[in-house]
């Protein structure tokens, strides 16, 4: 097992390597980069005019840059690291990573490593207690479901859930804000910030609710589409499981149903389950934290990483694709980790040998 994990953790490295690599060569053809904005900035040019097609961008460069003197656009190159060939550039950026040196914002006056420190509280905080809080309720709801098959609760129950799945998040969010955020009579949540002005005025169980009472409806919008998937995925794993004949064998043995649920089949149906946690987890966590992040004014990485791709800061793009990769590996190697916790069977050692 060690030898397993020691294995996918130097797997991490050259993973990173080759992920930082595409994207660069992709932000090299990118339009618009940051010192033609620049340059549009000081003409009085709107930052859309500067884009255009790849092909197009060192013509859009030139034509953003007349009549400026020259050294201020060759300042203007070295301010944001452009007087370098990109190999150069490269070179540098994979030798200051190795240090996890991200360096410098170039919009925001601050270092990306200080920058994504400040915004992690919040995507940790949606990502953390949304999966919580999808597996918590997903999990058991689905078991149930399993062992009522065919009942009225199995029925009623399947419908809301397909109801839930078929909504979008942000729709779902917005829906949420209209009911419970003043947009009717009811006024009971916030809709601004993961914690209110007087925080830092409030005791600690007041500074505990205050915290929680921000994230309930960010939090229940996230929950709405990874709780459908995810107890439809655990009912079906232990219908399947339910059926097969060593549950045949354990029933007519005269175990208990509570045994052959839990002492049997839940090992077998959750392998399936298990499997989903990376990529669930990665989703609430990255992908599907944007929109939220957006509609109920939090800032997290999410809305910070949109904001630097759409100014093209690319300190900030880097770090934050580094960052997230990072997790997302980290977080597959925890997710078949849990494949022994739930079955000691599985021997990822034994399987690579």
């Amino acid at each position: 097992m060690w030898g397993y994990i020691l294995r996918r953790l130097l797997l991490i490295i050259p993973t990173l390597v080759i992920i930082l690599l595409v994207n660069f060569v992709i932000i090299q053809a990118a339009p618009g980069g940051p010192v033609e904005q620049a340059i549009a900035h000081l003409q009085g040019i709107g930052g859309a005019s500067v884009g255009g097609g790849a092909g197009e961008t060192s013509s859009n460069a030139s034509r953003a840059s007349r009549g400026l003197d020259p050294q201020l656009i060759k300042d203007i190159e070295k301010q944001y690291g452009f007087d370098k060939p990109a190999h150069e550039r490269l070179w540098l950026m994979l030798k200051n990573y190795a240090q996890l040196d991200f360096g410098k914002s170039f919009f925001r006056g601050a270092t990306v490593t200080d920058l994504i420190l400040e915004k992690m509280p919040v995507t940790i905080s949606l990502g953390l207690w949304a999966t919580l809080i999808t597996y918590l309720v997903s999990i058991p709801l689905g078991i149930r479901k399993a062992v009522h098959h065919g009942s009225h609760f199995d029925i009623w129950s399947s419908t809301a859930i397909i109801i839930g799945y078929a909504m979008p998040a942000f729709l779902f969010a917005m829906f949420l804000i209209v009911v419970f955020a003043g947009g009717t009579s009811l006024n009971w949540f916030p809709v601004r910030g993961l914690v209110s002005d007087n925080f830092e005025s409030l005791s600690t169980l007041g500074k505990i609710a205050d915290y929680f009472w921000h994230l309930v409806l960010p939090v229940t919008a996230l929950v709405i589409g990874g709780f459908a998937t995810l107890t439809i995925l655990t009912k079906n794993s232990f219908l399947n499981e339910i059926t097969r004949q060593y549950v045949v064998t354990a029933r007519a043995k005269g175990l208990s149903e509570r045994r052959v649920l839990y002492g049997h089949v839940f090992r077998n149906a959750m392998l399936l389950v298990v499997s989903g946690i990376p990529q669930a987890f990665i989703s609430v966590f990255f992908a599907g934290s944007l929109l939220i992040e957006v509609i109920f004014s939090l800032d997290g990485l999410g809305r910070m990483s949109y904001e630097a791709a759409v100014s093209r800061d690319y300190p900030v793009v880097f770090g934050s694709l580094f960052i997230f990769t990072l997790f997302g590996l980290l977080i597959k190697l925890i997710g078949d980790l849990c494949y022994t916790l739930v079955d000691p069977r599985i021997d990822f050692a034994a399987r690579n040998a």
